[in-house]
């Protein structure tokens, strides 16, 4: 014979349990929310991968057969930018006149710092014409370090940037008139060691 089960005792129960079961299917649709809403790749066999905004891999917990390794983003191997200094200062970010090129160099050194190969960087300054060619050779080395030490306060291991370069005004972009402003520039490199 079964014991008697006062009702109110049998309805708190089943409620606990409902609430439960409530619970854990709220959990993984919400699971399944985040990682639609995050990047999805799929593979040939139609399996699922997520990167999520913090560059983490995820798998579709379904299948585990033949995953295509997540897809990062790839860091440039070259970036130049037009950085131009307020005159004779060479401080970033205080001294930069064109403020929305930081916005390029810090998205470079957020790639450059996801990257698992630690990427070793070198930084490279050029100048415009004007001036003689030991002038601009130390304001473009000027330049560069004024970026190299950006990255450093940044976080970027000082160990992976090698020293700071400069080209002065040997290596002029030739579809530009060489005293023109798109001349004065700074080459981020990529390194492959």
């Amino acid at each position: 014979m079964l014991p008697t089960i006062e009702p109110r005792i049998l309805i708190t129960v089943l409620f606990k349990r409902l609430t439960l079961i409530l619970a854990g299917a709220l959990f993984v649709s919400s699971g399944q929310l985040a990682a639609a809403s995050s990047t999805g790749y799929g593979d040939s066999a139609g399996s699922q991968t997520w990167t999520t905004s913090y560059a983490e891999c995820w798998q579709d917990p379904r299948t585990q057969r033949n995953l295509t390794p997540c897809r990062r983003d790839a860091v440039p191997d070259q970036l130049t930018l037009q950085l131009l200094f307020e005159f004779d200062k060479y401080v970033v970010p205080e001294t930069v006149v064109n403020r929305e090129v930081l916005r390029e160099i810090d998205n470079y050194i957020r790639k450059v710092q996801r990257s698992p190969a630690q990427e070793q960087v070198t930084i490279v300054g050029h100048t415009d014409a004007k001036g003689s060619d030991s002038y601009n050779k130390a304001l473009g080395l000027r330049r560069a370090n004024a970026v190299r030490d950006y990255f450093i306060a940044q976080g970027y291991p000082e160990n992976l940037l090698a020293p700071a370069q400069s080209r002065g005004k040997s290596e002029l972009l030739s579809n530009y008139s060489p005293f023109s402003v798109e001349q004065r520039r700074v080459v981020i490199t990529k390194i492959d060691r």
